[in-house]
């Protein structure tokens, strides 16, 4: 069996992508393969995201935004959305799920905490579902 493809999408693949795509390389340990992606990327990593998800020992600080194409799409076995709305593209036969979760974008280290640690409980459930 090949390895399943996770892509994760948020607006500006800046914060919650980007945390959620470290989570899954970190814990996945090679056994997936992570794409992240925005449908309106910025320019660069949420600096309190990178703060918050190096306390936790992964380095997303050289990350990159990307923009999401159809085709990172059309490669994932599973597509997870955080607050894109309608602008993600679906294909049948994918898998896909929308996680609310609070945008961290300007908000300070406490509640990005918050957001990091309820993202990195998703991901284990959703390697877990994965591997099985």
């Amino acid at each position: 069996m090949s390895k399943p493809t996770v892509l994760f999408v948020c607006v500006h693949n800046a914060g919650r992508s980007q945390m959620a795509a470290g989570f899954m390389r970190e814990l996945g340990q090679g056994r997936v393969e992570v794409l992240s992606a925005g449908s309106a990327p910025k320019d660069s990593i949420n600096p309190v995201a990178v703060v918050a998800m190096a306390e936790v020992g992964i380095d997303i600080a050289n990350n990159t935004p990307k923009v999401l194409t159809p085709e990172a799409v059309q490669e994932s076995d599973a597509v997870i959305t955080m607050g894109c709305g309608d602008v993600c593209p679906f294909y049948p036969g994918k898998r896909y799920e929308d996680w609310v979760l609070e945008d961290p974008a300007g908000q300070g280290i406490e509640p990005v905490r918050v957001i990091r640690d309820e993202i990195k409980a998703r991901v284990e459930k959703l390697l877990a579902e994965l591997l099985d």
